[in-house]
């Protein structure tokens, strides 16, 4: 009896994020994979309200994945119409054309027949719509849609850099009597494995937390339409602390640089005794001897830090699955990571600790869609909880403390907005020094490691002795 009066009282809640770049990149092979995981996941959990929010909606190239986008959407809702998700709210950020504005960000939000009352806001009237008609999509230029905000980040976030296309999409919702805001959002990538080594915070992970605290911060001020608690999940960007996972990995091994001046090329070899490449680090490469092993042990999980300094204000349901991203975009390899990158924890999904009043605690799921098959080179992510009724917007709180010291540092100091720009020449200081058609390869110091633990053992910081061998160029 208790249980179903339970069922009552809560309203099922399901959230997934998914970068779906790849898959517009190669829609034959991927697309119908994908979807056919997605609603097998959805079948089984049956929720009241799905929330699915999307990155890199059509690819690197839009403007030749449009007839796709939408192909996945009629999908979508066909299939989701026949499960009796009679509310469909779907807003993509298609207008690739305009700089100022695409985000290729897509929310897509489906309410089940059985959801007693259900109301989004009006960002611009700052208040609730009279009526939610059961199906609109707005696809295009949605810049005026007034019951979603869209914001793509600030140019000067990156002085003398191209603009990103990286952004945040909010909608707010009342479902049976209790407020919540769903919030997209994608943050900055890594651009070079070697920049990333070389400390920790790194520059990029300096940046996507001055992205994410200028996001939030936004929202506490936002007095016209107030503040309730939040849930924000997307493609975070988080990577694990590179510096710290190359030092694990390559204790009691020997670095070699080796670097060809002709294509600023640079890359460390870490070997054993014997002489065997144990791992790889490039810009692009970050190859290990046990690679598709190595990075699903739980050690990989010690270095996984972005958030840390951020608990007083994002909470998140422990992390139980693997690395999200990024695996290899080939329907044979499923389950194997690219030697790209150092596999992390990219994809999230994040909350408000006012959502913890609002929410039962002990029921929820978070977890990994398509472990098994082929999604792309992100792993969607997903979370259930169960949605208590009737508990209002809650009291608006003030923002917390550490919010505005976090945000009065990485606003007023100066260094922080010109590192970024500078990082694509951090790597290649070696160019005013040799002028030749040769790259130097270099032993480091056999004492490596003895290195202490305070200190990094990352290829920007190692030096190199005097003596060296000159090879003719080659593809490193």
């Amino acid at each position: 009896m208790e249980s179903i009066s339970k069922e009552v009282i809560d309203t099922e809640l399901m959230l997934v994020t998914a970068n779906v770049g790849s898959l517009f990149e190669d829609p034959k092979r991927l697309l119908s994979i994908w979807l056919e995981e997605f609603i097998a996941k959805i079948t089984e959990l049956k929720p009241q309200f799905l929330a699915l929010h999307l990155q890199e909606v059509g690819g690197k190239t839009y403007e030749n994945s449009m007839d796709h986008v939408q192909e996945f959407i009629k999908y979508l809702n066909e299939t989701m119409g026949s499960m009796d998700y009679t509310y469909v709210r779907i807003y993509m950020d298609e207008d690739y054309k305009s700089v100022e504005n695409f985000t290729a960000l897509g929310n897509i939000y489906f309410g089940h027949k059985n959801i007693c009352t259900l109301r989004i806001w009006n960002f611009l009237k700052h208040g609730w719509e009279d009526k939610l008609n059961e199906n609109q999509i707005y696809t295009g230029n949605i810049e005026a849609v007034a019951t979603k905000e869209k914001s793509k980040f600030p140019q000067h976030f990156f002085p003398e850099c191209k603009w990103s296309r990286k952004g945040f999409m909010r909608t707010r919702w009342e479902i049976n009597g209790t407020v919540i805001e769903l919030v997209n959002i994608h943050l900055f990538h890594d651009a070079s494995n070697l920049v990333a080594c070389a400390d920790f915070p790194s520059v990029y992970c300096k940046t996507r937390r001055r992205a994410l605290i200028h996001t939030i911060e936004r929202f506490h001020l936002d007095d016209k339409n107030g503040s309730v608690p939040f849930f924000c999940f997307g493609d975070f960007n988080f990577r694990c602390d590179t510096a710290g996972v190359v030092k694990e990995l390559t204790a009691n091994l020997v670095a070699h640089r080796v670097q060809s001046i002709k294509t600023d090329n640079t890359k460390i070899h870490y070997r054993n005794s014997i002489g065997n490449n144990i791992l790889t680090l490039g810009k692009k490469e970050f190859s290990h001897a046990d690679h598709q092993l190595k990075f699903k042990e739980y050690w990989l999980k010690n270095f996984d830090k972005e958030l840390e300094p951020l608990t007083e204000i994002l909470i998140e349901y422990p992390i139980n699955f693997i690395p999200s991203y990024p695996f290899e975009e080939d329907p044979e390899m499923p389950t194997d990571y690219m030697s790209t990158r150092c596999p992390s924890w990219c994809d999230r999904i994040l909350m408000t600790p006012q959502v913890n009043d609002i929410i039962a605690c002990n029921e929820w799921k978070y977890d990994i869609i398509g472990e098994s098959v082929c999604m792309g080179d992100h792993k969607p992510i997903y979370l259930t909880v169960r949605l208590k009724q009737n508990k209002g917007s809650m009291s608006p709180r003030k923002a917390p403390n550490l919010l505005k010291t976090l945000m009065e540092n990485t606003m007023v100091d100066d260094s922080l907005w010109m590192e970024q720009s500078n990082v694509e020449d951090a790597s290649t200081s070696a160019k005013s020094i040799f002028n030749s058609q040769y790259i130097m390869v270099k032993a480091i110091s056999p004492n490596i490691s003895k290195v202490g633990k305070d200190e990094s053992i990352c290829p920007e910081k190692l030096n190199t002795d005097h003596s060296g061998v000159l090879l003719k160029e080659t593809t490193v």
